[in-house]
């Protein structure tokens, strides 16, 4: 996903019972990567992944999934797969057993596919691309490794793309610089680690990340001049406004690496993808702890090309951009932050935000 704040070209967490059961009070205050309680399956329907191993890779896990048929899960021993697939098992887990469990593969928008296809594009540098519907991801870290310092560019590290409706992240890191999760379909999060610095929570879909914790990363001298320097975006909502919900941030701690300076980074901007007048970005913090690197404006805009082919900005005032019951030093209220009725907060749990779909219920396994 592409934008300049310059004008440029736009190129209440509901807990399932089982999983208190299973896991108690650790579960639900231990760290983003200790074990998060799975959807239940038979031991005939998981499929073991280890290095070296009868079944090493996690595409071939995928395959065999895909010939056995779903539900059914994958547990990755721990280890680094330096793989970049898609998920294209509906009804699969993937989860790592136990930590240290890293999917990683370095691939930036700009450089070329080695099929010799052009170049990647942003969507096209996910490193896991989840495509078929009610897929787990659970325990995992993954990661783009692509070298941002380098050269800054999107890489993004996983992506739900459109056809990856209801899908569940449980525990999981996911690691980038710009671009790093991109959100098109149904998506539940819990008790993650999300960490980037330009848009790194971006796309059109319907999202609620509960419990988790969003890292805006240092870069030194900044994120770069054309993205306006300083410390960052973290969400870049494209969300139609025929959708009542978007990105939607509960219960989560803002944090901050090392470095970063105060006030600096933007909750994030309204992305007008390609164009369309359609998009009114949604998103929303609520509840959530905000360190001091949060601009005290809170948000801002993002150029884009009109149909008549101007350039303009679409305004935070024109967008749907939310919080509530925020706290820390980045917390502020009488600035022109956009802040939640008690209603509409009351409103505001996984199932409203996600259209009907009980994220912690539903499709849990046999």
């Amino acid at each position: 996903m592409e934008g300049s704040a310059a004008g440029a070209e736009v190129h209440a967490s509901v807990v399932d019972r089982r999983m208190l059961l299973a896991g108690g009070a650790a579960a639900l205050a231990g760290p983003a990567w200790a074990a998060f309680p799975e959807p239940v399956f038979a031991p005939s329907a998981t499929i073991r992944v280890a290095p070296g191993g009868p079944v090493p890779t996690l595409a071939a896990g995928l395959a065999l999934a895909a010939s056995r048929g779903a539900p059914c899960r994958i547990l990755l021993a721990p280890g680094i797969y330096h793989e970049k697939l898609t998920v294209a098992v509906a009804g699969v887990t993937i989860a790592g057993d136990g930590p240290g469990v890293v999917v990683a593969h370095a691939a930036g928008a700009a450089q070329p596919r080695p099929d010799g296809g052009g170049n990647w594009g942003t969507s096209g540098s996910a490193i896991l691309t989840v495509a078929a519907s009610d897929v787990t991801l659970a325990n995992l870290t993954i990661r783009n490794d692509y070298d941002f310092l380098a050269a800054p560019m999107q890489a993004v590290a996983l992506k739900v793309d459109t056809g990856g409706d209801r899908c569940r992240i449980l525990g999981c890191r996911v690691e980038g610089w710009q671009d790093t999760l991109l959100i098109q379909a149904r998506t539940f999060i819990d008790r993650c680690r999300i960490s980037g610095c330009v848009d790194f929570v971006f796309g059109g879909g319907a999202a609620w990340i509960g419990r988790s914790t969003i890292v805006s990363r240092y870069v030194p001298g900044g994120v770069g001049a054309r993205e306006g320097g300083g410390g960052g975006f973290i969400a870049a909502p494209s969300t139609p406004a025929i959708r009542p919900y978007g990105l939607v941030f509960a219960d989560c701690r803002l944090e901050r690496e090392a470095g970063l300076p105060d006030g600096g980074t933007w909750l994030g901007r309204p992305w007008r993808a390609g164009g369309n007048m359609a998009l009114t970005g949604y998103a929303a913090f609520v509840r959530c702890w905000m360190d001091a690197h949060i601009a005290p404006a809170g948000w801002t805009a993002m150029g884009y090309k009109g149909p008549d082919g101007a350039q303009r900005m679409l305004e935070p005032g024109e967008a749907r951009l939310f919080e509530a019951a925020a706290r820390g030093p980045g917390a502020r209220t009488g600035t022109g932050r956009r802040q939640l009725s008690a209603m509409d907060q009351r409103r505001m749990t996984p199932v409203t935000v996600l259209d009907g779909w009980e994220p912690t219920t539903q499709g849990m396994g046999t």
